[in-house]
This record gives C-alpha cells, sequence and structure tokens, in this order.
C-alpha cells in the first residue's frame, strides 16, 4: 500500500446503488435515492437508495424462501466453509479498494480502517468458517430406555441493522456467523456509511452465496430499520448503535412477534491509570489512541481517564501533549493520525457537548474546537478537559467524539466507585504493575472487556458484549453463534 494507489482509487467516480435483493441490484418501489456526502470534503460522493417498508417486505421474503429451500440452510457445512473461505479470499484481495470506498464514506483514517475494515472482515469469515463444523449437538446423560438428542439448528431470517463508525468490520460480525449456521439474512447498514457493505454483499454472491440468502435494504433507520423490527417474518434481530434505537427495537419484537433481539450499544469506558504502570508514558500514548483513533468514533473508547492523584498532573501533561501532537487531517492520507467526524450532524453533536463542559464548569486542557473548515469537510481537534466530576454531562453521556475526561483517584476502591458510577459497562482498562490488583480489578470493574495495561485489539478469539445498557448477547468468537441457532431437544423412547 502506497500514497499513489490511494489517490488512484480516491480519484474514481463512485457509481450510484441500489437495493440488493434475491440476488440482483433492484430500485426502491418509492425511487427514492439518498446523498452520500463525503465527510473529508463536504462534496457528494454518490446516491444510494431509500428503502421502504415494501422494499424491507420484497428482501425479508427473498431470505425466508433461499432458508426454506435448503439451498444454503441445509447444504453440507463443507460447502458452506469453502463459500465463507472464497468471500475471505476475495476480500483480502480487494482490501484496499474496499478501505478507500469506506474512508471516502465515513471518514476513518486509511491507516486504521485497511485494518479494521476489510482487514477485519475478512479474519471473521474465515474464523468462522473454520469454526462452522466443530459445532456439535449433545446426546444427553439419559436412562437406557431413551436417547436424549440436543440439536443446533439455523434460527430462519436474522435481520443485521449495522452502524456507520466500522460498518465492514461489525457487518461481517454479524453476517458470517448467521451464514455460518445456515442462517438467511437481510442486512441494513447506515444510511451515513452503506458503500463499503453493498460492495461486501456483491463479492459474497460472485463467490458463490446462493440467490436471497443475503439481501441489503438501504435507507433510514425510522423507515427501513423500523419495518425490518416489526417484521413479522424475522426471526432474530442485531444491532449495534445506540441505546435509544436498541429500546426501539425492544419495543418493535414485543409488538411484532417477539422476535429475539441482542444488542450492542453505547458506552462510557473507563481507563484506569494507577501510579505504578509499568510504563506511564506509554500508557498515555496508548490511551490517547484509545480514545483519538476514529475521532473517537469507537463503541469501546475510552472516555473516561481516571489517574492516580500523585501522578494525575504529571499523567494529563503527558497525555494532553499527545492530544496536541496528534494529527488530524484528510484520512485518505498514510500519516494521518485521525480522520474525519463523520458527518456534519455528528460534528455539530460533538460541538454541543464541549459547550456543555464549558458551561457545567470543565477545564479544557487541549483542542475543544472544530478545525480545517476550510477543506469542506468535519473535523474536530483531539480534546481533553480536566476539573471534571462524575456528574457531569461529559462524564455521564456517550459523545462518540475525540473527547477525553480526566478525573483522579486517591484507591482502589475510590477508583472502582467512579468506573462503575455509569449505566454502561461495555469496555475498560487498568494499569497497574501489580498482578493480584490487576485481577481484582478485573473482577470488580463491571463491563464486558476489561484490558489491562493495553486499550484495544481482543481478536475474534474472544467475544464482545455488554453489561446493563450496553447491551447483551455477544459478537465475535464461538459464543457468538448462539444468537444464530435454536435448540431443540429430541426425546427417543426405545
Amino acid at each position: 500500500m502506497d500514497q499513489s494507489q490511494i489517490d488512484a482509487l480516491a480519484a474514481q467516480p463512485v457509481s450510484a446503488r441500489q437495493l440488493f435483493i434475491d440476488g440482483r441490484w433492484v430500485a426502491p418501489q418509492s425511487g427514492k435515492v439518498m446523498d452520500v456526502t463525503s465527510p473529508i470534503d463536504g462534496r457528494l460522493l454518490t446516491t444510494i437508495a431509500d428503502a421502504g417498508a415494501a422494499d424491507v417486505d420484497a428482501a425479508v421474503a427473498s431470505a425466508r424462501r433461499a432458508f426454506d429451500s435448503g439451498v444454503w440452510s441445509r447444504a453440507a457445512p463443507a460447502e458452506r466453509k469453502k463459500v465463507l473461505h472464497r468471500i475471505a479470499d476475495a476480500i483480502e484481495r480487494e482490501a484496499l479498494e474496499l478501505a478507500v470506498l469506506g474512508v471516502r464514506d465515513n471518514g476513518t483514517e486509511i491507516g486504521m480502517a485497511i485494518k479494521a475494515e476489510p482487514g477485519s472482515a475478512a479474519g471473521t469469515f474465515r474464523y468462522y468458517a473454520e469454526a462452522l463444523d466443530k459445532v456439535n449437538g449433545e446426546v444427553a446423560p439419559t436412562a437406557g430406555s431413551v436417547l436424549g438428542m440436543i440439536l443446533r439448528e439455523p434460527v430462519g431470517v436474522v435481520g443485521a441493522i449495522v452502524p456507520w463508525n466500522f460498518p465492514m468490520m461489525i457487518g461481517a460480525w454479524k453476517i458470517a456467523p448467521a451464514l455460518a449456521m445456515g442462517n438467511s439474512v437481510v442486512l441494513k447498514p447506515s444510511e451515513v456509511a452503506s458503500l463499503s457493505l453493498l460492495r461486501l454483499v456483491e463479492i459474497c454472491h460472485e463467490c458463490g452465496l446462493p440467490e436471497g440468502v443475503l439481501n441489503v435494504v438501504t435507507g433510514h433507520g425510522a423507515v427501513a430499520g423500523e419495518a425490518l423490527g416489526l417484521h413479522m417474518d424475522v426471526d432474530v434481530l442485531v444491532f449495534t448503535g445506540s441505546g435509544g434505537v436498541g429500546r426501539r427495537l425492544l419495543e418493535y419484537s414485543a409488538r411484532s412477534n417477539l422476535k429475539r433481539v441482542y444488542l450492542e450499544l453505547g458506552g462510557k469506558s473507563p481507563n484506569i491509570v494507577f501510579a505504578d504502570a509499568p510504563d506511564l508514558r506509554q500508557a498515555a500514548k496508548v490511551s490517547a489512541a484509545g480514545i483519538f483513533r476514529n475521532s473517537g468514533q469507537v463503541c469501546v473508547a475510552g472516555s473516561r481517564l481516571l489517574v492516580e492523584r500523585s501522578i494525575q498532573e504529571d499523567f494529563t501533561a503527558m497525555l494532553a501533549e499527545e492530544a496536541r501532537a496528534m494529527k488530524v487531517g484528510n484520512p485518505l492520507k498514510l500519516d494521518t493520525q485521525a480522520g474525519a467526524i463523520s458527518s456534519e450532524m455528528q460534528l455539530a453533536r460533538v460541538q454541543g457537548f464541549v459547550e456543555v463542559a464549558h458551561d457545567e464548569g470543565a477545564v479544557l486542557l487541549a483542542g475543544g474546537e472544530r478545525i480545517l473548515a476550510e477543506t469542506g469537510g468535519s473535523y474536530f481537534a483531539p480534546t481533553v478537559f480536566g476539573g471534571v466530576t462524575p456528574e457531569m454531562t461529559l462524564v455521564r453521556e456517550e459523545v462518540f467524539g475525540p473527547v477525553l475526561s480526566v478525573m483522579p483517584f486517591d484507591t482502589e476502591e475510590d477508583a472502582l466507585r467512579i468506573a462503575n458510577g455509569t449505566e454502561y459497562g461495555l469496555a475498560a482498562a487498568v494499569w497497574t504493575g501489580n498482578l493480584s490488583r490487576a485481577h481484582r480489578m478485573v473482577r470488580a470493574i463491571d463491563a464486558g472487556v476489561v484490558h489491562v495495561n493495553t486499550y484495544g485489539g481482543a481478536d475474534n478469539t474472544v467475544p464482545l458484549g455488554g453489561h446493563r445498557q450496553s447491551g447483551n448477547g455477544h459478537d465475535k468468537s464461538l459464543h457468538a453463534l448462539d444468537k444464530y441457532v435454536n435448540l431443540k431437544t429430541a426425546w427417543i423412547q426405545l
């Protein structure tokens, strides 16, 4: 990968995209389209289809026909494995094109995007290709006169609603295990970033996925997303996004067919630095990346920094230095460390949180302003606030932007009280050289993922899921497969 390749790909026009239903591109029945504007420079990239309820009906009907036909649901595991491996190979061959397309759509810096989007997606398809024929049924320990068997069967039609921050990565987390278990899928990408997923679905069918097994409807969440959530023929709904939308999806389940709903929601993750951390400079560097990469638009971002009081001044100064030194700019440049905010709407939201922080008495230590406005793009400086308290809005609510709040603590118990003093429970980190303390903190922090002396980087071998209002269910690992199967008991009198 070099800059000239990226520049050449970024100069190519992007074709308008329709819906993908029953193995072919089709126009939305209303004829409506949505503009796709790049956050890099504010320019129009292309248009995508704006699906309505009738289009969702068509996509779900296609998925149901494919499932009932058995062309995929009853295919031998070895056959499904071959197709998923071909998809992974194709993603790897086209990785740079996919990464550049996604960056033009949502603004993630290319250095992160190439690994986190096509790189991660290929790995996810390959992981579940290898896993799918290792999932067995069970024989129960019954009396000799009875044979009790526990069967795992595909659930049917899966609706998957994916956010805009890492659409390919998170899309693969939903699509690959659902397909591995033999299900059909209707995918609804975010209206803010759909382009890379539309190409991914095309790749899946080029690699032999049967018609109707994977369908895509682009459109507004309030229309297409609602129709998918309310649909009587969707068996399972998986979602990554905001808590407000997650609550509505649960309501839609209750109002329709009681479909199972799995939610990966927001976070307000604590990043806890003790004075005995092995390398404070490294902790500051990694902590800065943990909140400012992808301009803070990461669900597990370490947005609350808790620092032991004896090192607070020095460590905060190091962190603010890292923030000021971070290169923010055109995400298609290889030396950019943080790219664009995904949209003007999201940029305005970030600015609103910064204004509230000022009003509530927080002390600005770095950043705090929109930058590079002359480019037409949506950029915000990495921002650090000190002087915050646990009651402040900045500490309680998810900003989903490059804004960090710093708070001191005095004891381990104090750190835990602050860390767990939130409605969320998605991720956390602890920096310490004390092994016993590390184990105590991992046990006591109420979060689905706890890092020790690092932040981020967990791969497909471990699950990602939240506690409390950060959601339910898990993406990644073998545990994700549980969402996409039904258990059936066979009780046979011999």
